[in-house]
């Protein structure tokens, strides 16, 4: 059994700045993200700067992430395609996104779209010798008015991996965002975790207040479901990690902070360490070899 990793989520353009302080403060990796666009930097340029840090301090980069709209807009596409060229640059062997929509329709409309963009994408990454992984976020919309991803709740799952059956096409699950649906994330994972599936991990959590649904419901008058960073929200993650165990899962969980509506701004590092700490306790620890398998 390989350790599940412990990592934490970098934005892209702030990766110069950040990086050289979190390699040193115990993440085992990083996932690289940007969003909606790479803002000009040069990913070779910024991979030259990064490696470095990251070897020195036996971090490695278990993602890099572009989410876009990759169905309605052909720049993203390019863009994706440009970002799984240099996931190589970074050793990274995920390169996750959003599935992308035909805003303001139902899910339904998008697919016959996502199934020609993705089986071209899944061949493309597939050459390069990656996985895609499809972040389960609403960003904002509903089954009958998408966004910019219609790839948030298992219904469309089903409808996607249908269409693109390739198996390196799969999801950047995060119990959050399903949380925040009143689905149920255990119950889910041990449905798709043997599906092979699950590419990657986004370690985000969230506090659901039924309270708050009983008297005022879910259509956005009150906030019923703040998301956490792990170690602060209801998702028991001894239980994720056992199911991901048993499923063969060698990814990482990468830490995605800066939602927390707590520990933010100048506690955010406090919440994060926090959350590396919880995690790695969640797994069981850092390994330890048998000191009898040494006698033998």
């Amino acid at each position: 059994m390989k350790q599940i990793g412990i990592g934490t989520c970098v934005p892209g353009p702030w990766a110069e700045k950040w990086v050289p302080h979190i390699a040193k403060m115990g993440f085992e990796s990083i996932a690289l993200n940007f969003h909606m666009e790479l803002g000009g930097i040069d990913l070779k340029k910024l991979a030259d700067t990064l490696n470095p840090v990251l070897r020195e301090n036996n971090v490695r980069v278990s993602a890099l992430g572009y989410y876009c709209n990759p169905i309605e807009n052909e720049e993203h596409r390019r863009t994706l395609r440009e970002c799984m060229d240099a996931a190589a640059y970074f050793g990274a062997p995920v390169v996750s996104t959003f599935a992308g929509g035909y805003e303001n329709q139902p899910v339904e409309a998008s697919i016959p779209k996502f199934g020609e963009v993705f089986r071209e994408l899944a061949r493309y990454a597939a050459d390069r010798g990656l996985k895609i992984a499809i972040e389960n976020c609403p960003m904002g919309g509903t089954w009958n008015r998408v966004t910019c991803n219609i790839g948030f709740n298992p219904k469309a799952w089903e409808m996607m991996f249908d269409e693109v059956p390739d198996k390196n096409l799969g999801l950047e699950w995060e119990p959050g965002h399903q949380s925040i649906q009143l689905i149920d994330p255990i119950a889910q994972l041990t449905e798709w975790a043997p599906t092979g599936r699950i590419h990657h991990i986004h370690g985000k959590d969230c506090n659901v207040d039924l309270a708050a649904v009983a008297r005022y419901g879910i259509f956005g008058a009150v906030d019923f479901a703040p998301q956490r960073t792990p170690g602060f929200g209801d998702v028991d993650w001894r239980k994720i990690f056992s199911i991901l165990h048993r499923n063969g899962y060698e990814g990482d969980i990468c830490i995605e902070g800066y939602h927390d509506p707590i520990y933010n701004h100048e506690w955010e590092a406090t919440a994060q360490l926090h959350s590396l700490r919880y995690l790695k306790w969640c797994r069981g620890g850092d390994f330890v070899p048998n000191p009898w398998d040494a006698q033998e």
